[in-house]
């Protein structure tokens, strides 16, 4: 179903609900807002919020008018991230935790913000440790986007398992997703993209009630129409979003371009 309204696109497909925006700036504010109403929505629960956020070029537009948004109930935010490089130094340009400091904890004064520590001596102690934070918080809401790979958080097609016994793992990033972080500018070759990561898995992002996933840029449009129209299964981890019950892609024309039959905003 495919409808028009101020140059906006809206489709669902099933569960899955889409957002067409002219550009990636509009995609990212349409985003910021979905997901300030649902801050409002769960400050009138009265208790703490649990929120992960995901990192990346898709993000920088979301974030940027997220943190921008007055009155948002920061102060009862535990916020948590998807994944995180192994051996990365945590001020390295391409680190995570960088980022997130730089785009968000330093711009608005959250309750907590726990970061995942990639420089621990045991990664698999540390995800348990994690977890067992994460658990107790209780995420409600999940900022995603997703991979040129249609990998989601750092699970690529080769270590992605829908039904995965484990909340949070160690990791080895596949050629094309290394690629994409060089193609980004976080890296100046694909071979200096570490090979190892941290990352929540498949079943951990699917316990969270709502994601927004912010998916714009035409390096994305792939990606895009494998989500939608591939069979379900872990050669594109994305396409498992089209069973979530509440999930929202914000997408622009460039990102958009593979679908098929839709008008795209001019």
């Amino acid at each position: 179903m495919e409808t028009q309204n101020d140059r906006v696109v809206y489709l669902t497909l099933g569960n899955l609900k889409l957002e067409i925006h002219p550009d990636r700036k509009g995609a990212g504010a349409a985003a910021a807002l979905a997901a300030a109403e649902e801050l409002r929505r769960l400050d009138k629960l009265g208790q703490d919020i649990g929120v992960i956020f995901a990192t990346g070029a898709s993000q920088f537009d979301m974030l940027e008018a997220l943190t921008t948004i007055p009155g948002l109930p920061w102060h009862l935010v535990r916020g948590f991230h998807l994944d995180e490089y192994v051996g990365l130094a945590e001020n390295h340009p391409a680190s995570f935790r960088r980022y997130l400091r730089e785009r968000l904890t330093q711009r608005v004064v959250m309750r907590e913000f726990l970061e995942i520590n990639g420089n621990a001596d045991d990664p698999e102690a540390m995800c348990r440790e994690y977890i067992k934070a994460l658990r107790m918080a209780d995420p409600q809401l999940c900022l995603l986007g997703i991979g040129e790979n249609g990998h989601l958080a750092f699970n690529d097609p080769a270590e992605a398992d829908f039904n995965d016994p484990l909340a949070m793992k160690v990791v080895r990033l596949d050629q094309a997703c290394r690629q994409q972080q060089a193609a980004e500018g976080w890296f100046a070759s694909w071979e200096e993209v570490p090979e190892r990561a941290l990352t929540l898995t498949i079943p951990t992002l699917f316990r969270i009630p709502k994601l927004i996933v912010s998916v714009p840029g035409s390096r994305k449009a792939q990606a895009i129409r494998r989500t939608l129209y591939d069979p379900i299964a872990t050669d594109c981890p994305s396409t498992l979003l089209r069973t979530h019950p509440d999930v929202t892609l914000y997408l622009d024309t460039g990102s958009a371009a593979e679908l098929n039959s839709v008008s795209l905003p001019a």
